[in-house]
């Protein structure tokens, strides 16, 4: 008998074609195995029915690890009496399913092993992968995945991998990324005024020597650039900080090993099963020691292991954790060419570590946090970009283009949600291309034609603008979501709930009613939504500034206050014109001027200011931030929640900072606990509620304010106690990383 079989699923760039090559010959089967250009293989075997059956059982009971399995289609025909087994070159043909590469993957131990025996030839190689890790997304140029169609293509194999690649016992069977010191890559030390310093090994090494010499050096790694310096020397950190022109936003630090990780951080057994994954993410971990100017007024610091080889020979010279902190300027995208990070980052660096392979596609570290034990991303990018979020229903095809800030877009199609890398700020003109080819990217990889383009209805942001010009090159129809109801969508999608409670927090977002919402909860399904509860709306004194300046939030909620305007002076730097600017604030508080908010994020931040813990905001979420870290092991003073019942009930907010400020001088990490407590129990109590009320069985939760540990596991027991389903967000971020699949997910509901 003959079978034809397509394979669909991540199965290019795992080692999938040598797995096969090698089961066929273990069952006898003649036949032959080729990758298509939809990212999917194909797999013709001749031989015993029997035996042909038990080898399609195998493809999915033996895959390799990274491989991921979608569906296998046989066709039987009658045997064509084939003579051999072989691997054929890569056809351009395309199947109905849909395939896609697998992500990056970060350097195995079997390759460490390799660069640290000094009889192997790939000794401190600094360039080693196998079929079972390295990069693959940030290499392929298009598809099949094959090295003409990847930036290796400008290196010809030598001889011994040329052996390797053809030899199939061997892990680098063909591998696209095999390379050695003869024939790959490699790799320089470069100084600020463009001299060469060192090049292969020594240049790492001579890296690793500057960096504990209190340096600040550019690194290349997979997807982009590092800034990189010690994480032990404060003045260095200072410098670096000044450079950038972040002064307070948290440093990311690559630890050499676990147990240098377990010296600067607490870590639960998820935490450290997440942290040596082969995806090697930043994992948000509790302080065990502090490092000065590392993640300033904060209780958690993001810590990463090497992923690459490069990283692995820097901690042979390196004796204690490095910052690793993106190289961009702020809202920008990740620095990703060797002349673009000499241009921009002269005069900020003392050296530029630099390797003469390209990088296609420029791709972020992930950021995941664990809450309440369950890991939550904060940043879905490197180690899981392209590979799909599956979603328990069936789909139609759109493409969602996210928010603004923190963007990602998503292609939906057949029940699984590719989502790009982490985009950024789409304000900035380069983002916003940024986010225009990666999405032209992941469409080619996909295939994917869109039925419909799901955008914002915040009818000024530059997203909305690039959905409606793709919309109308498609000719199809570009479909508005509020942003809450996306957030909610996302979870309610992820988890295969049709009808739930949503609790949305966050800073900012467009409402229906054109005011900024941000403290909703909302009765949603996948089509629709309604209002039925929200935090009490207050005024943003200047608009944007109040975000900037969380005291003009205090001064709007407080202004009748005797000894508000004393307050305000002692705390003139958060005003940059003084006590001018502090009497024109006051004067509109009183006259009721400013953009109307409901916003979580805008309250977070008045009780930061007002307990004095951050009254100027220098990056996005700081004040909550701060907030919840001065919170960290707090009680609660039990500040009952004032809400104003109706068929939209409404927790005060007002009553929170009336209270907070009539007992200021009691112990601010009390209040700050208090506070949060007070939101959560609000909050919930009002979704709950109305759940009962209406017979529902699940609460959500998502947005920007939905990392806040404290704030979740409130809003969980609350909903748990009263016998319902708890859900938030899983697999995307609960911020605005994940919006894009709610976005998607409500216009494919709305096309239906």
């Amino acid at each position: 008998m003959r079978a034809e079989i397509r394979v669909n699923g991540i199965v290019q760039g795992v080692g999938f074609r040598p797995f096969i090559y090698r089961l066929a010959t273990a069952h006898a089967l003649k036949g032959y195995v080729l990758n298509l250009g939809d990212a999917g293989v194909e797999v013709v075997v001749e031989g015993e029915r029997e035996e042909i059956k038990k080898f399609i059982e195998n493809i999915e009971a033996k895959k390799p690890p990274l491989a991921r399995i979608d569906s296998i289609d046989v066709e039987w025909k009658k045997n064509e009496g084939l003579k051999t087994f072989e691997i054929k070159k890569s056809s351009n043909v395309k199947g109905r399913e849909i395939s896609i590469i697998p992500p990056d993957i970060g350097i195995c131990d079997d390759c460490i092993r390799e660069m640290t025996d000094p009889k192997n030839r790939r000794y401190n190689y600094f360039f080693t992968t196998c079929t079972n890790c390295g990069p693959r997304y940030t290499v392929i140029k298009k598809l099949p995945y094959d090295r003409q169609n990847t930036t290796m293509d400008e290196f010809p194999m030598c001889d011994d991998c040329r052996e390797e690649y053809t030899n199939p016992a061997d892990r680098r069977y063909h591998a696209q990324t095999v390379a050695c010191e003869t024939c790959g890559p490699q790799v320089y030390l470069i100084d600020k005024h463009g001299d060469e310093v060192a090049s292969g090994r020594e240049a790492i090494w001579k890296a690793g020597e500057l960096l504990m010499d209190k340096k600040i050096i550019a690194i290349k790694g997979n997807g982009g650039f590092h800034i990189s310096c010690s994480a032990f020397y404060p003045d260095v950190i200072k410098r670096l900080r000044e450079a950038l022109g972040r002064m307070q936003k948290p440093f990311a630090v690559m630890a050499g090993n676990i147990d240098d990780v377990k010296r600067i951080a607490y870590l639960s057994r998820e935490e450290e099963e997440m942290i040596k994954s082969y995806i090697k993410p930043i994992v948000v971990l509790k302080k065990r020691k502090e490092m000065e100017g590392v993640a300033p007024a904060l209780h958690n610091v993001g810590v990463m292991l090497p992923y690459t080889g490069l990283h692995v020979m820097l901690f042979q010279k390196c004796s204690h954790p490095l910052v690793m902190t993106s190289a961009n300027m702020p809202g920008m995208p990740i620095i990703y060419r060797n002349e673009e990070a000499m241009e921009k980052l002269k005069g900020k660096v003392d050296y530029f570590l630099l390797y003469n392979r390209k990088i296609a596609h420029r791709c972020d570290d992930s950021v995941i946090r664990f809450v309440g034990n369950k890991p939550a991303f904060i940043r879905r990018s490197r180690g899981y970009v392209p590979a799909p979020v599956r979603l328990p229903f069936d789909t139609g095809n759109v493409l969602a283009f996210g928010a603004e800030l923190n963007v990602t877009s998503c292609i939906m199609s057949a029940g699984r949600a590719f989502l790009s890398p982490y985009i950024g700020n789409t304000e900035k003109f380069d983002t916003l291309q940024f986010l225009e080819q990666e999405t032209k990217h992941l469409l080619g990889l996909t295939g994917v034609k869109a039925d419909a383009i799901a955008h914002d209805v915040h009818p000024h942001f530059s997203t909305t603008k690039m959905a409606k010009k793709f919309a109308e090159e498609y000719g199809v129809s570009a479909i508005p979501v509020q942003h809450h109801h996306a957030h909610i969508a996302s979870v309610m999608g992820e988890h295969g709930v049709e009808e739930a409670i949503g609790i949305a927090i966050d800073g900012v977002g467009y409402g229906e009613d054109g005011t900024i919402w941000g403290g909703e909860v909302l009765h949603c399904s996948f089509a629709d939504y309604h209002r039925v509860g929200h935090l009490q709306k207050q005024r943003m004194i200047g608009g944007d500034l109040a975000t900037l300046y969380p005291l003009r939030m205090v001064a709007s909620m407080l202004y009748e206050k005797d000894g508000l305007k004393e307050f305000l002076c002692n705390n003139e730097e958060a005003f940059p014109h003084g006590k001018k600017e502090i009497d024109i604030v006051l004067k509109q508080a009183e006259n009721g001027k400013g953009i109307i908010t409901t916003s979580c994020g805008r309250i977070l931040d008045a009780v930061a200011a007002l307990l004095g813990i951050c009254t100027r905001r220098t990056y996005e979420g700081e004040p909550a931030m701060k907030l919840e870290s001065h919170a960290a092991g707090g009680k609660s003073y039990g500040i009952k929640p004032e809400i104003e019942w109706g068929d939209i009930s409404v927790l005060s907010t007002s009553h929170l900072m009336n209270y907070l400020w009539e007992n200021r001088n009691r112990d601010s990490k009390n209040l700050a606990f208090s506070a949060e407590e007070y939101m959560a129990e609000g909050l919930a109590e009002i979704a709950v509620d109305y759940a009962k009320r209406e017979h529902i069985k699940a609460v959500c939760i998502s947005g920007g304010c939905a990392y806040n540990e404290h704030i979740v596991g409130a809003i969980k027991k609350k909903v748990e106690s009263s016998n319902m389903k708890f859900l938030r967000n899983e697999r995307v971020p609960a911020g605005d990383g994940g919006i894009s699949l709610g976005q998607a997910i409500v216009a494919d509901a709305k096309m239906k």
